[in-house]
């Protein structure tokens, strides 16, 4: 091993220089490092996306990703997402809509939300988009194919899924 490298982050609007071993996800990078104790480990093995985060604006399952392979990139966790416009009327709607119980998978569900619909807003089809051309509705079917990739135990999706509706 040769060391720690030098890896500069700007995660919710603050800028942080840090000297990071190479094997260090952004995970334990957020939780350990910089004390953002929001964004859960829940399988770490990126089957379960209660890590989720936004890596210049696209969803990434941060207990996957190398810290230091975003060098220089915006990280946006759930610490940020009551100051940010769509991610406060997300966390609005999971509490009118009773989008979570236990609340463990919550912060990455939220995260992949707003990712989710910027995706969505941008034209990009999922796999049961039925118009390649552009979004038709955004059905529940959609819904749940574009959320695929984050789990809740307790089995919360149709208020996540009315949530999601309200939003959009």
């Amino acid at each position: 091993m040769n060391g720690p490298i030098p890896v500069h982050l700007d995660v919710n609007g603050q800028a942080h220089d840090l000297s990071l071993d190479p094997r260090t996800s952004l995970l334990d990078c957020l939780r350990e490092r910089l004390g953002l104790t929001g964004t859960k480990k829940g399988c770490d093995q990126g089957a379960c996306g209660a890590c989720t985060v936004l890596l210049d604006g696209e969803r990434v399952n941060s207990c996957l990703t190398p810290a230091v392979q975003c060098d220089g990139m915006e990280v946006v966790t759930i610490e940020a997402m009551a100051s940010h416009e769509l991610g406060a009327r997300v966390q609005n709607a999971f509490l009118a809509r009773d989008g979570f119980q236990c609340g463990y998978c919550t912060s990455g569900q939220i995260c992949s939300i707003v990712a989710m619909l910027d995706e969505y807003r941008d034209g990009r089809p999922s796999a049961v988009t039925q118009d390649l051309a552009g979004p038709g509705p955004l059905t529940d079917a959609e819904i749940r194919e574009r959320m695929a990739g984050n789990l809740c135990r307790c089995g919360a999706y149709n208020g996540i899924v009315a949530a999601i509706r309200d939003v959009a």
